[in-house]
C-alpha cells in the first residue's frame, strides 16, 4: 500500500458527502472507496467502484475530502485526473466518473476505453 499526497482522483463535495453517509448508514466507518477499471465490457474496460474495508497490498491510497480512496496500480494511469461525482435523479442515481482519459465509450454507459 502506498499513501499518496498527489491527487489522482478528485471527489466532488456531493460524492464525498454521499460516501460518508452510506458508510455511516451501513456501519462501515473507516472503510474506503475503491475506484478503478477492470477488463471487460464492449469498450475494453468497465469502472470498478465500491466500498472496501482495507486496501489491497499494492493499492495507492489517497484521502480526498475526508474519504479514503483505494486505487490499484493497473488503474492509476487511466484514472489520473478523473472526478467522481454523485448523481441523484428520478431515473439515475449513483456514483459517476468523469474521466479525461476516455477515448471511447459505449451506449451502455458503463464501458470505456
Amino acid at each position: 500500500m502506498q499513501q499518496s499526497k498527489e491527487i489522482i482522483v478528485t471527489l466532488t463535495e456531493k460524492a464525498a458527502e454521499k460516501a460518508k453517509k452510506l458508510l455511516e448508514k451501513d456501519g462501515k466507518q473507516g472503510y474506503g472507496l475503491r475506484v478503478g477499471v477492470v477488463a471487460g465490457g464492449c469498450s475494453s474496460y468497465m469502472y470498478d467502484i465500491g466500498f472496501e474495508k482495507t486496501p489491497k497490498g499494492n493499492d495507492t491510497v489517497i484521502e480526498e475530502k475526508g474519504v479514503k480512496v483505494f486505487i490499484n496500480p493497473e488503474s492509476l494511469a487511466f484514472m489520473k485526473g478523473a472526478t467522481v461525482d454523485y448523481n441523484d435523479t428520478l431515473t439515475n442515481a449513483g456514483f459517476k466518473i468523469k474521466n479525461p482519459n476516455v477515448k471511447t465509450s459505449c451506449a451502455c454507459g458503463h464501458s470505456v476505453g
